[in-house]
């Protein structure tokens, strides 16, 4: 068998950043099905190398987390008409699966479909067009209405779909009928991240002795509301607390942020560059709670979130401010606590109990971890996945 994977936004474990469709493309070279990935790349060249059995073709098409809204739609037309020019030498592929977002790697998709009859399987990870139209980016009732239709057609193009999260699985349920959908979230590695005792060398490192350590770890745009957690960290200064803050990552409101943590003297929050896998590692090892943070819109609720799991495998109390399926799970868990994203107090309210209560930490930072090796475990979701194809 063979399988076409298209995702612009490639990754592997080295480079860090977001690698479920690195491991969704292991899980198949590991049950002997060929794999090859089409990705965006912003080298200034087309390439082809082999990555863990995994044929990768990156396409010179440059992209980044600071990129307005034109230029990310100009580099996701730009992926898709370079796929269509090297799509003749997988024709004899036996599936296509395509990884949004963007939502316009289904146009790639489909045409693959009519010119070579290979049947897709379409990957929903967040609903499009609801996010950027939610967002505001994108205003002419015309131009959504043509969204929405381009949405509704790819999905009874698909053979079948990925859902990421029962939320989106419910959603794509009510846009189109008589469709498998599968749901399959993102992963927890069990495997590299473990609950570990704090490294007294990082935490002289890092300079959080005797601290209770809380890290954002992601992406730095719009979506994430991350002013939030400027207010939490002031919050947090004014109770006098031992919180201190990481954010650790990049994006478009990285520099804003940095501006408004100085005028604001927030001693309490630390700004970490981007880092690969192994960084984020030493990070969670000092850190006593991951906080996955955005803004208060509704269809950001849905998604699943990469830092949530990562979170989960590594042990740690989970904090988010916003509801959902996410909120539930956490509560119905007792592995985290949800927060009032209008009210910086709240997070005071509902985070001391564990700033007192070691125990009470532990407990939950157990209940996490059990979490992801019951039901989110990269062993388990990659078997899952897999089978899909067999």
């Amino acid at each position: 068998m063979k399988v076409l994977i298209l995702h612009q936004h490639f990754n592997i474990p080295e480079k860090g950043g977001a690698i479920r469709s690195y491991y969704l493309a292991k899980a198949l070279v590991d049950k002997g099905i060929k794999v090859a990935v089409i990705t965006g790349s912003n080298a200034s060249i087309y390439k082809k190398e082999i990555v863990e059995g995994i044929e990768l073709y990156s396409l010179p098409i440059a992209y980044d987390n600071r990129f307005g809204f034109m230029a990310r739609s100009w580099a996701f037309i730009k992926y898709v008409q370079g796929v269509l020019k090297i799509a003749g030498q997988f024709k004899d592929f036996n599936y296509c699966y395509a990884i949004s977002v963007p939502l316009t790697v289904g146009l790639a998709a489909m045409r693959i479909k009519a010119r070579y009859k290979i049947p897709f399987i379409f990957e929903v990870g967040d609903l499009w067009p609801d996010a950027p139209i939610q967002m505001g980016f994108v205003k002419s009732y015309f131009f959504q209405q043509a969204l929405y239709l381009l949405e509704k057609k790819i999905y009874q193009s698909a053979q079948s779909i990925i859902a990421l999260s029962p939320a989106i699985q419910s959603a794509i349920e009510k846009k189109v009928s008589g469709k498998t959908i599968h749901m399959i979230p993102n992963m927890a590695d069990c495997e590299f991240y473990k609950p570990t005792t704090k490294d007294d060398t990082l935490i002289e490192k890092y300079q959080v002795r005797d601290k209770f350590v809380i890290s954002y770890i992601g992406a730095i745009g719009v979506a994430n509301g991350l002013d939030y957690i400027l207010e939490c960290a002031r919050a947090a200064g004014k109770s006098q607390s031992s919180i201190h803050f990481f954010i650790c990552g990049d994006g478009a409101v990285l520099d804003r942020l940095k501006v408004n943590a100085k005028q604001l003297a927030l001693h309490n929050l630390t700004f970490l560059d981007f880092r690969n896998r192994e960084g984020v590692r030493e990070l969670m090892n000092i850190t006593d709670s991951a906080f996955i943070c955005y803004k208060p819109v509704p269809v950001l609720e849905t998604g699943s979130p990469n830092k949530y799991f990562d979170g989960l495998a590594a042990g740690k109390l989970i904090v988010i401010n916003f509801s959902g399926w996410i909120k539930e799970e956490i509560e119905e868990n007792n592995c985290g606590v949800y927060v009032n994203s209008h009210e910086p107090a709240d997070f005071i309210r509902k985070i001391t109990p564990y700033l007192a209560d070691t125990k009470l930490l532990t407990e939950s930072q157990k209940a996490s971890r059990q979490l992801a090796e019951q039901k989110y475990s990269r062993k388990l979701l990659s078997e899952k996945f897999s089978d899909i194809f067999n």
